[in-house]
């Protein structure tokens, strides 16, 4: 016989020597077995009955009691892009891999395997091995053109040219020179839209189309005063125009202006998040945050000491700055994580945050 004190007060029980068997106490249960072995069994089924519910009051889904969601840290793997946690880089830490590239790094692209920063002072353009930042190899621009943007077209790697007035087209597997075009003057940070590359140039506030293929001019679009970098959405391309304290959008297709949206004064970075526009305006020390739909503006952040530039990270905003590097939490633009650290540059390699600091002319791999 076997019996749990759960349905018996152990207290009226009586003398333990009443029962045919030895009786144990433990804790809120009384035990009542006719013999030794009996006693072991409910032994461990206590034992197992107390872990499972002390296992269940550790699991973090819901709060105690109320059934109410725990609130997630912006630490938490379940936040995080899945490739991340794949790779086990999850979490945001307060530390980076560095690695040395050309004198002052500025542009920095991706190209699925490699990363390529544009070395403003010494006309050169460096290719990083991703998985391990080695230098794969370093190649001549031009001296005195001053690589400035730098994007990539699925095969090929798009330099812009600062004071050359040009934009320089690398094959991307083996760094070869393939062609320069020539563009208006001061062209800044680029973008690919699938099929073109769009160049903004600031001292003429356009932005041109040149066929990615053969480098062909298909136009030049005005938008407005110093247009400095591009973002494509998917279907349109938007500009920043520091001059004007706007952003522009323009349809891809055609160039065809859709709007132009006021932000903080003088914008210069701009990503996409796959729904909304982030603009680091620089003088402003703020980060506006635009619905790519509409150029409805959701929201203005805090971003001091003059952010610079921005790129998305899978669940956070990362920006560049003057002196501080931030992170904003893409869903509501609060700052979850700071270091003083003076970049430019910013690429996401897929489950890696890449940053340019310029005036050491390191890469930093986040």
């Amino acid at each position: 016989m076997i019996k749990l004190g759960s349905a018996v007060d152990c207290s009226a029980v009586g003398p333990f020597s009443e029962w045919p068997g030895p009786s144990h106490r433990f804790g809120c249960f009384c035990v009542i077995a006719s013999n030794p072995s009996e006693v072991r069994r409910v032994l461990i089924g206590v034992c197992l009955a107390l872990v499972i519910v002390a296992t269940a009051n550790l699991l973090p889904g819901r709060a105690q009691g109320t059934g109410a969601p725990v609130p997630q840290s912006p630490a938490n793997p379940a936040a995080s892009n899945p490739l991340r946690i794949g790779l086990l880089h999850w979490y945001l830490a307060d530390s980076a891999a560095v690695f040395t590239v050309g004198s002052q790094p500025y542009g920095l692209a991706f190209d699925g395997a490699n990363i390529w920063s544009a070395n403003f002072a010494d006309g050169t353009v460096s290719k990083v091995r991703a998985n391990d930042g080695g230098v794969l190899g370093t190649f001549q621009i031009g001296t005195g053109v001053e690589p400035y943007g730098i994007a990539f077209d699925g095969a090929n790697i798009w330099v812009s040219n600062l004071q050359g007035s040009s934009v320089t087209k690398l094959r991307a597997s083996d760094g070869k020179n393939l062609e320069t075009f020539g563009v208006a003057r001061g062209p800044g940070w680029m973008t690919f839209d699938g099929q073109n590359i769009w160049v903004p140039c600031s001292p003429t506030s356009t932005v041109m189309k040149l066929r990615a293929s053969d480098g062909k001019t298909l136009g030049s679009f005005p938008v407005g005063l110093g247009a400095i970098a591009t973002a494509f959405d998917g279907a349109n391309v938007w500009v920043t125009n520091g001059g004007t304290n706007t952003v522009t959008k323009l349809r891809a297709s055609d160039g065809k202006v859709l709007g132009t949206f006021t932000v903080g004064n003088g914008p210069l970075g701009i990503a996409f998040d796959g729904a909304n526009m982030w603009v680091a305006s620089r003088p402003d020390g703020t980060v506006t945050k635009l619905r790519a739909s509409d150029g409805k503006v959701l929201g203005t952040f805090q971003a001091p000491d003059g952010p610079y530039g921005v790129a998305f990270g899978g669940t956070y905003i990362w920006v560049t700055g003057d002196l501080y590097t931030r992170v904003l939490r893409a869903s509501d633009g609060v700052e979850v994580w700071a270091r003083e650290l003076q970049t430019t540059g910013v690429a996401f390699d897929g489950a890696y945050v890449w940053i340019a600091e310029t005036n050491r002319n390191f890469v930093h791999k986040f």
